[in-house]
């Protein structure tokens, strides 16, 4: 075997030590002018971004494959390869290359990752960027969620179901697990998110308690009330140490930490967030309730508005607060509409100011949190002037302007993008500055005057001032008036017909005008960064401010919507009640056909006359949306909005259950049918006295007795609880009529409809009673199916009716006893004995098949073992 003599060059020595210390990350390796990548970084570099491979020599140690981008390009490419879920590390040169002799010193300035992206372009405006950072222990499981690019910071610890919960409602972009909990993540919790395994020595309480108090600089976590919470000081923990790894030291805008509690907002857990779609559609290009409620002007209002929707209020007096802001929002229309239109000027204040210690905010963004802070106390003057308590929600806006002052004294008006770019700084600042840039934009002028003051001083009328690279600037007298030469003059140059000199006020000027432009730059940089660091001193301030404008912003938007589409102020109450006048579904509504109106419809549940109401109704009639529209109605309530409807009574409620629509979860091998049991069994083991349930179609993914059977036991259940809870059942299952017959607080409704001839007409009105038809094949009919193909199912239908007409599922249904705690619909040994009669003489012989007579042998003889 042949002695290997191959050895690499310096810089590929470099890098590769670089890279040992960031093996999971994409190197961007800054040479020169570019930012190279190398070996398998170029292969992923290539491919993702879609830039040349080719391979460079390596000294003696052959050629390695290279893909690189100019260094300006960074923004570009940087934020594809994040969005691809690549972790980069962005290595640059620590040291000026020409005053360096050999290889410059270099050094990872910063590792991107999805969850810490500050970068514009890998954040959305009316999106959180969250990191995660996942605790989970046996006892207690604790979560953590960070935005680093608004300083936002919330900690919560509970059960497994709670951390599935959050995590669906904050979508974080990144989360963190101990290496040794990475397979009882994904088992529990993993719907796909982007993860970073860090040690287990990490996500340890006395670690995770000291590195916050650290960063807090306090003595105690007692004033943020998490004292008490080992497992979300863990978590928390783990996120700032997360931060301190992907060299990201200036956090200082990450100044508080909030705790989500769970008992004080409205539970809903992530089957119902999908079911009611109110962050996202199942259905391409379908509509959700933020897209509804969003009227909001600012980024901060924006992601503020997505909290308020997953976590509604559970307390009363705060839900009241912020319907006495809407409301008077409301009555000070005028003041309202010029709020709106300083909200409009306002920008994305919580960015900006995380941006102020990350030192990556530049003079034109800073020129627009100044303007932004001015319209924030344009906002404060007009609440103050407004009736009710509007002026305590802008009280809290301070108007900084001592900032305001020296961002306009300082900066330009037309600042550039970066300071490097120039003249970002105002004239009159700094005396200096001004001379210097005197000097190298008036050059020609300032020449001018130097040549005609000695003209005018030595009167030699043909001086001139010219310029070469030998000796720089130089005074030109022709051989005529070189007798008037003043003696201080320097000769440096003869020539046929002249003499150049050199004097000393030259010399200064060339020294001046040849290092203007680096003193410029510099001394820009310089007052820059004082300024920045005065804004550092506000952060807090600015930050208020942020949440404070959310928060306007919110109220506001629900005071738009409330006038725009005729809202009414809910009564929210503590007695168990449901009763809504006219409700329509906020979503819908707004989306509906220019010269359509909403069908509204009544809604009344509560503990004494009508605790649970089973629904019928044609396919398409519009039970789903009266489901959907009830919660969303009380959803609306507990966030402190005015709803939909002409009035509504709303009693608090602390948890909202839904079983909607079909889904499967066939990659989990999961059938639709094992979905709706799963929902459904956490909805019966979760009630409490104040749940609203709403149930659609349980059982149909199973064969019609089972799914019969089923949702008979289901209502049953429910309406015998102790706790009562609040009730809408929609069914196909007409069956399920008789339950009114037998149970107390149950009562049938039905959608209305009308038939002509082979159509059926939707009415979408709510009435009492029962219906006894599905209309499935007219609905169809509708859908475009073939007629031949409908013709032949209504003949089969008539067939099917006419055999069963003297046994029909009803009648048998009649005989199903109920019994006060817990309903065994094929309980008694006399039961038994009709079921086997009953079977006997219904089964057809001319039909049966071979394998159904086994079958239907095999459920006899069951039954009769009983009697063994």
């Amino acid at each position: 075997m042949a002695k290997k003599s191959a050895e690499e060059t310096p810089l590929m020595k470099q890098h590769q030590a670089i890279k040992s210390r960031y093996p999971d990350a994409v190197l961007l390796f800054r040479v020169g002018d570019f930012y190279e990548t190398f070996k398998e970084d170029a292969l992923i570099a290539s491919k993702v971004l879609g830039i040349t491979l080719t391979k460079r020599a390596n000294g003696a140690a052959s050629h390695i494959e290279l893909a690189g981008f100019p260094h300006h390009s960074l923004d570009t490419y940087l934020h594809k390869l994040v969005k691809a879920g690549h972790r980069v590390a962005i290595c640059d040169q620590l040291e000026d290359p020409k005053a360096v002799k050999g290889i410059v010193k270099r050094g990872v300035t910063e590792i991107v990752t999805p969850g810490v992206a500050v970068n514009d372009k890998l954040l959305e405006n009316k999106s959180n960027n969250f990191l995660a950072a996942v605790y989970l222990d046996e006892k207690e499981n604790g979560v953590a969620f960070l935005d680093i690019s608004t300083g936002e910071f919330f900690v919560a610890q509970g059960n497994m179901e709670y951390m599935d919960k959050l995590l669906q409602s904050f979508q974080p972009s990144e989360v963190l697990i101990a290496k040794g909990k990475q397979r009882l993540f994904k088992e529990a919790l993993d719907q796909k998110y982007y993860t970073f395994s860090l040690e287990d020595w990490i996500f340890q309480h006395h670690y995770g308690y000291e590195t916050l108090m650290r960063h807090f600089d306090t003595q105690s976590l007692k004033g943020y009330g998490i004292e008490e919470w080992p497992a979300a000081i863990i978590a928390a923990g783990a996120a700032l140490h997360y931060l301190k790894d992907t060299e990201h030291p200036h956090i200082q805008h990450i100044n508080s930490i909030q705790r989500i509690t769970a008992t004080e907002f409205l539970w809903m857990d992530r089957f119902t967030i999908r079911n009611l779609e109110l962050m996202h559609s199942p259905v391409e290009n379908g509509y959700t309730l933020l897209q509804a409620m969003d009227h909001t002007l600012t980024p901060m209002g924006s992601r503020l508005l997505k909290r308020w929707i997953i976590f509604p209020l559970a307390d009363k007096a705060q839900i009241e607060q912020r319907l006495d802001w809407v409301s008077a929002f409301i009555r000070n229309q005028d003041a309202a509409d010029e709020c709106r239109k300083h909200l409009k000027q306002i920008g994305d204040i919580e960015r900006l100011a995380a941006k102020v210690p990350l030192k990556k905010i530049g003079p034109r963004e800073v020129i627009q949190l100044g303007r932004s802070l001015q319209h924030c106390a344009a906002v404060k003057t007009l609440g103050g002037q407004m009736e009710g308590q509007v002026a305590l929600l802008t009280a809290g806006i301070d108007p900084c302007t001592d900032i305001q002052d020296t961002i306009t004294s300082q900066l330009n008006e037309e600042a550039p993008v970066a300071v490097n770019k120039g003249g970002a700084i105002k004239e009159g600042v700094h005396e200096e500055l001004d001379q210097l840039r005197k000097i190298a934009y008036s050059g020609k002028e300032y020449l001018l005057q130097i040549q005609q003051a000695e003209s005018q001083r030595t009167g030699i009328p043909s001086l001139k001032v010219a310029f070469n690279n030998v000796f720089g600037y130089y005074l030109e007298v022709t051989n005529t008036h070189k007798d008037k030469v003043p003696p201080e003059w320097i000769r440096k140059q003869t020539l046929a017909n002249a003499e150049r000199y050199i004097t000393p006020e030259l010399k200064e000027y060339e020294e001046k005008i040849l290092g203007a432009e680096e003193k410029i730059a510099s001394l820009e940089l310089q007052i820059y960064d004082a300024l920045v660091d005065k804004l550092q001193t506000a952060l807090g301030r600015m930050q208020q401010n942020a949440q404070a404008i959310a928060r306007i912003d919110c109220l506001l938007s629900f005071a738009h919507i409330a006038r725009e589409y005729q809202y009414c102020r809910p009564q929210m109450s503590d007695d168990q009640v449901l009763d809504i006048r006219l409700g329509r579904h906020p979503v819908i509504e707004q989306h509906l056909q220019p010269g359509d109106s909403y069908v509204a419809n009544d809604i009344l549940l509560n503990k004494e006359e009508q605790q649970v109401i089973i629904l019928t109704g044609p396919n398409m009639s519009g039970k789903s949306a009266l489901l959907r529209q009830t919660a969303l109605i009380t959803l609306m309530a507990h966030m402190g909005s005015y709803v939909p409807a002409t009035a509504a009574l709303i009693g608090l409620t602390d948890k909202i259950f839904t079983r909607v629509g079909a889904s499967d979860n066939l990659s989990g091998g999961e059938s639709t049918f094992m979905v709706e049991m799963n929902e459904t069994a956490s909805i019966v083991n979760n009630l409490s006295a104040r749940s609203l349930i709403l149930l659609d179609e349980i059982g149909r993914g199973t064969s019609t007795y089972d799914g019969i059977s089923i949702a008979w036991a289901l209502v049953e259940h429910i309406q015998g609880h102790a706790h009562k809870p609040k009730t809408l059942f929609a069914t196909h299952y007409h069956e399920l009529n008789e339950l009114e017959h037998k149970l107390a607080r149950v009562k049938n409704y039905h959608i209305t409809h009308k038939e002509t001839g082979n159509k059926v007409i939707f009415l979408r009105k709510l009435e009492p009673g029962g219906s006894r038809h599905s209309f499935g094949i007219q609905v169809a009919r509708m859908a475009g199916m073939p007629a031949s193909l409908t013709d032949r199912a209504n003949e089969i239908l008539a067939v099917l009716e006419e055999k069963h007409a003297d046994n029909t599922s009803t009648e048998r249904v009649k005989k199903i006893p109920v019994q006060n705690f817990q309903l065994n619909i094929f309980d008694g040994l006399g039961e038994d004995l009709r079921r086997i009669q009953t079977q006997l003489f219904t089964v057809d012989i001319n039909t049966l098949t071979p394998v159904e007579a086994l079958l239907k042998l095999n459920e006899l003889k069951d039954i009769v073992k009983v009697y063994q």
